[in-house]
C-alpha cells in the first residue's frame, strides 16, 4: 500500500519518514514541504541517503494529493493547516492519520476555547482518537479520519485513564507535573530554543491553561464515565526528545498498590508498548528515547494517602510519529508491532 506524508520536514515528519521507509508492509510514495518542494529527500535529511528510494519533495497540493493513488496519508502539520488538508483528503476516501490537534478533541466549543477557529468543524463527527492500549476496536471500522493523541496526554492517560476507571483512585485533587525535551516545541527558529537558552535550564511554562489539557480531561471523561478535572504543570526541560511525567493522586478508600498493579496488568498484560516497571522503579527517558514504548511505574505513599504515578516516554515516537504508525498498522490490518520492533 502506497502511503504519504504532509508536512514531512518537521520532527515528527522525519520520524515518521525513518520508519516508514524501512516498514515492511507499506510504500513511502508522497513526502511533501511547501519550503522544500524539488529538493531530493536525502539532500534535505541526510540521515536516511541511500535508503531514501530516490523521493523527493513535493508541494503540499491537497487536490493534486486526493485525485493520486496514494490510500493513507500522515497529516504532521500544525493545528489549523492538518483540517485544511483532512477537507480535500477524507471525501476523497483516503485513510487520514491527523498528528497535529485539529482532529483531538469531539466537542467543538471545547476546540474554540483552546485552540480558535476550527477549520473543518464538519469533519469532527467521522473523527475517531485513538490510543491504541485504550480505544476500544471498533475504531478500526468506524474511523475516516483518525486524531493521534498528543505527546503530553499519552504521558497522562496511559497511567491514569484505567486506575480511574476502576476506581483505585480518585477523581479530585490529581495533579500532574510533565517534563518534556525541546523538540515537542517543534522546528522553528525562536529564540527561547536556542542552545544558549535551553542548555542548564529547565522550566514550567503554560500553566492553569495548556492546550493539551482540553485533550487530556475529555478524554478521562469519556474513558470513565465522568468529568475529571486535574492540575496539569507542564516543563520545558533541557533534553533534545522525552516525555517524564508524575501524577500524584489520592488513592481510593481500601485501594492498595496491589490493586492498582493488578489493574495495570488487566488493560495492558498484552500490550507491546507499554512497559509496567516494579513499584520504586521510576521510569527514565534515557530508556525510552527511540522506542515506540511508555513504561510506567507507581508507589504510594502513606503519610499523604497518595498514589504517585510516573511514566516515561519518546515524544516523538510514542507521543507522535511511532503511535501513528502503530495506529496504521492496527488500521490495515498489519501486526500491531511492524516496523516499530
Amino acid at each position: 500500500m502506497k502511503v504519504g506524508i504532509i508536512g514531512a520536514s518537521g520532527y515528527s515528519g522525519e520520524v515518521l519518514v525513518q520508519l516508514l521507509l524501512r516498514h515492511p508492509h507499506v510504500t513511502l510514495a508522497a513526502v511533501t514541504s511547501r519550503t522544500h518542494a524539488g529538493k531530493p529527500l536525502g539532500a534535505v535529511m541526510p540521515a536516511v541517503r541511500g535508503a531514501d528510494h530516490g523521493l523527493a519533495f513535493t508541494a503540499s497540493d491537497a487536490a493534486a494529493l486526493a485525485a493520486g493513488d496514494i490510500a493513507l496519508f500522515f497529516l504532521a502539520l500544525p493545528h489549523g493547516a492538518a483540517a485544511d488538508f483532512a477537507k480535500a483528503l477524507v471525501p476523497a476516501g483516503k485513510k487520514v492519520i491527523d498528528l497535529s490537534a485539529d482532529f483531538r478533541i469531539a466537542d467543538l466549543a471545547t476546540y474554540q476555547k483552546y485552540y480558535g477557529t476550527h477549520h473543518a468543524p464538519e469533519l469532527l463527527p467521522s473523527a475517531r482518537f485513538v490510543l491504541p492500549e485504550l480505544t476500544p476496536p471498533g475504531w478500526k471500522t468506524a474511523a475516516k479520519l483518525v486524531a493521534a493523541p498528543g505527546c503530553y496526554p499519552t504521558s497522562i492517560l496511559v497511567p491514569l485513564a484505567p486506575l480511574l476507571k476502576a476506581g483505585v483512585v480518585v477523581r479530585e485533587h490529581i495533579v500532574v507535573n510533565s517534563f518534556s525535551g525541546v523538540s515537542g516545541a517543534g522546528k522553528k527558529a525562536e529564540e527561547a530554543y536556542l542552545f544558549c537558552e535551553r542548555a542548564e535550564s529547565a522550566k514550567a511554562y503554560g500553566l492553569v491553561k495548556h492546550r493539551h489539557l482540553a485533550e487530556v480531561e475529555e478524554q478521562l471523561a469519556l474513558h470513565t464515565g465522568a468529568p475529571v478535572v486535574i492540575q496539569f504543570n507542564p516543563h520545558l526541560a533541557p533534553m533534545r526528545r522525552g516525555i517524564a511525567t508524575t501524577i500524584t493522586v489520592p488513592a481510593a478508600p481500601g485501594a492498595t498498590i496491589e490493586t492498582l498493579y493488578a489493574a495495570w496488568r488487566a488493560t495492558y498484560g498484552s500490550s507491546p508498548f507499554v512497559q509496567i516497571l516494579p513499584t520504586g522503579e521510576t521510569p527514565d527517558t534515557a530508556h525510552t528515547v527511540g522506542t515506540n514504548r511508555v513504561d510506567i511505574s507507581a508507589v504510594h505513599d502513606p503519610r499523604t494517602g497518595n498514589f504517585i504515578l510516573t511514566s516515561a516516554e519518546d515524544n516523538l515516537m510514542k507521543g507522535a510519529s511511532g503511535q501513528a504508525v502503530q495506529i496504521m498498522n492496527l488500521w490495515l490490518g498489519f501486526p500491531e508491532t511492524a516496523g516499530l520492533l
